[in-house]
């Protein structure tokens, strides 16, 4: 019976660390699609990180700027994909761009580009 135990619980761990890191997150292809379109590419890691490579077209917005800079970003009336390195800052950014009245897509970790 414990073993059965143990094996829901792993099951339950997995799931939630699915739907954590996934959640919300926009395909990469809807992704480059907004980005072709003129969406806004928000790469919120570092500016060391950024200095050490980004996507093209990106700019570098580190996610503590966010929300002194939502309403310029905002202010471009464009669509907002950001992005970072794990998808944890990039969740946080898109909150506070969805606050702040943007139309934001959150792909999460850079390599899912």
């Amino acid at each position: 019976m414990s073993d059965y135990v143990l094996w829901i619980a792993l099951g339950v761990i997995v799931v939630l660390f699915f739907l954590t890191t996934r959640l919300g997150k926009v395909s990469s292809e809807a992704a480059r699609k907004l980005v072709s379109e003129g969406a806004l590419l928000v790469d919120v890691r570092s500016p060391g990180e950024f200095a050490g490579g980004h996507l093209d077209g990106a700019i570098n917005v580190p996610v503590d700027a966010v929300g002194a800079r939502a309403s310029e970003l905002v202010g471009r009336g464009k669509p907002i994909v950001v992005y970072c390195a794990s998808g944890m800052r990039s969740g946080s950014a898109a909150s506070r761009l969805k606050k702040a009245g943007a139309q934001v897509f959150d792909l999460g970790a850079m390599s899912r580009w």
